[in-house]
């Protein structure tokens, strides 16, 4: 229960408004207006005009004007000729405010989530799109940017031009190394204890660089060649 003339002055009061310009707006007059307030409701013509004016005004205060008429009827209206109607407890609106601020934050909480997936999925594409592009020489170069790698013992290598090579460890009858042409701008290596001994056929010496154990080894001559490589040094024949 809840006082009707002074809730409705009250809302009034709240929104700065008298009682001519509710005149105007509800088309009530001012002493029909003044008896809600006071709760005077005999002076109205009717029950019918105490209830149509409660809800008109009530809702231009912004106020529930149905809740209004309930309370009016509990109170003055019998129940026989009425029945009996639920009884509603005023209740504030939320304000606006309130929830727009909630619908701002779901729309911010939306676009942040959007955002990280769009973040997340160029990554990807961007991994996936790099990973892909690299040839296995790029690869092999990664890897060994990586991992030092000690320098081979013996390494063949053509700069003038190409030469057929064959290499055998231990001797002409040992287990084959290598056979074939190394082409001009490459290089063969081949590691070993520095114990162990190569037999090297060169087809055209005058193209090659040999470096054995880090350390040049000359090659004289325009013709084939057979070079020992020993611990002791390096034998040509």
């Amino acid at each position: 229960m809840f006082e009707i003339g002074n809730s409705l002055r009250e809302a009034r009061v709240r929104r700065r408004v008298d009682l001519p310009q509710a005149e105007l707006a509800t088309k009530i007059r001012v002493k029909y207006l003044r008896a809600l307030e006071e709760e005077r409701f005999e002076q109205l013509p009717s029950e019918t005009y105490v209830k149509g004016f409660l809800r008109t005004y009530a809702d231009y205060l912004g106020l529930d004007g149905q809740l209004y008429v309930d309370e009016f009827n509990s109170r003055y209206v019998s129940g026989e000729e009425y029945g009996e109607r639920p009884r509603r407890s005023p209740a504030r609106p939320e304000p606006r405010s309130r929830r727009l601020e909630t619908i701002v934050v779901l729309v911010a909480v939306a676009l942040v989530a959007v955002v990280t997936l769009v973040i997340v999925g160029a990554w990807q594409t961007g991994g996936a799109g790099n990973k892909a592009t690299l040839t296995p020489k790029q690869t092999r170069t990664q890897h060994h940017a990586k991992v030092k790698v000690p320098a081979a013992y013996l390494q063949i290598k053509a700069v003038n031009g190409s030469s057929y090579v064959s290499v055998h460890r231990g001797g002409p009858a040992g287990p084959l190394l290598f056979q074939g042409t190394i082409e001009k701008g490459t290089l063969e290596p081949f590691t070993g204890r520095h114990g162990k001994s190569f037999w090297v056929d060169v087809s055209s010496p005058e193209n090659l660089v040999i470096v054995v154990n880090d350390k040049v080894v000359p090659i004289s001559g325009l013709k084939p060649v057979s070079l020992t490589i020993t611990r002791a040094g390096v034998h040509q024949t």
